[in-house]
């Protein structure tokens, strides 16, 4: 009998004990559960947010596509517009410096009209004027030619008369005068030069012959033409080797 009170109590403390233990475990559970239900509303939450921000992600990296390609339309047309403008600008340059040369034009042509009417001469005079001041010009490059002429017929009848007069006259040459043998005859010892009468050369004037700073002859002028002469090489003394074409001349 007592061994059955005895299970007894064992098995009502046994049940209180485990009543105790589940009520506790329910408690934990319940709070597990609230805690998972509390995570899944915030991962939902998460999701749903994510989902929205790639979606405006993807907008805005649309929008971004779509401005880019708008700021390159828009470039472009700038591109355009610039070298449109620096070309009318150019065009507008050009036509004012055209404008402003055409006005003074006009005004030269007008200030010669005005000089014409001071004149009083009449319009129909004026090519005649013309044709007379282009005539006279003519005329007087005539003259001018021929007193140069005769200058140098006067001045070589002058050294002819020198030398007949003074005694061992020497014919006088431009002291500048340089030149060089473009061509030598040895069989007849006279040589070609490239300096004629446009250059100062007088018939019997006297040459010499230089060749890397030695003298090597001196020549006397028989021919002279307009930019060429010729002249004998004098024997003697003066003769210190062969002349050879490219020789330097000097008075």
């Amino acid at each position: 009998m007592l061994i059955r009170i005895s299970l007894f109590v064992v098995i009502v403390l046994g049940l209180a004990a485990t009543g105790l233990n589940f009520s506790k475990v329910k408690e934990k559970i319940t709070t597990i559960m609230g805690q998972r239900d509390s995570e899944q509303q915030q991962k939902e939450a998460a999701q749903k947010e994510l989902a929205d921000t790639k979606s405006k992600l993807d907008t805005t990296t649309k929008d971004l596509a779509k401005t880019k390609e708008e700021l390159t339309t828009t470039k472009d047309g700038l591109e355009r517009e610039t070298t449109k403008a620096t070309a009318q600008e150019k065009r507008a340059n050009a036509l004012t410096e055209e404008l402003t040369k055409t006005k003074l034009e006009r005004d030269d042509a007008q200030a010669e009209i005005a000089a014409w009417k001071a004149l009083g001469i009449p319009v129909e005079q004026i090519k005649t004027l013309i044709a007379n001041l282009k005539s006279a010009q003519v005329e007087h490059e005539v003259l001018v030619a021929e007193k140069k002429i005769l200058e140098r017929e006067n001045k070589r009848l002058q050294i002819r008369l020198n030398e007949i007069l003074i005694v061992d006259y020497k014919v006088p040459l431009p002291p500048g005068l340089t030149g060089k043998i473009l061509a030598v005859d040895p069989k007849w010892d006279f040589v070609v030069l490239d300096v004629g009468e446009k250059e100062g050369a007088l018939e019997n004037g006297e040459l010499l012959v230089n060749r890397s700073g030695r003298l090597v002859a001196k020549l006397k002028i028989r021919s002279v033409q307009a930019d060429r002469s010729i002249a004998n090489i004098l024997p003697g003394p003066w003769k210190k080797g062969d002349v050879m074409e490219g020789d330097q001349v000097f008075p």
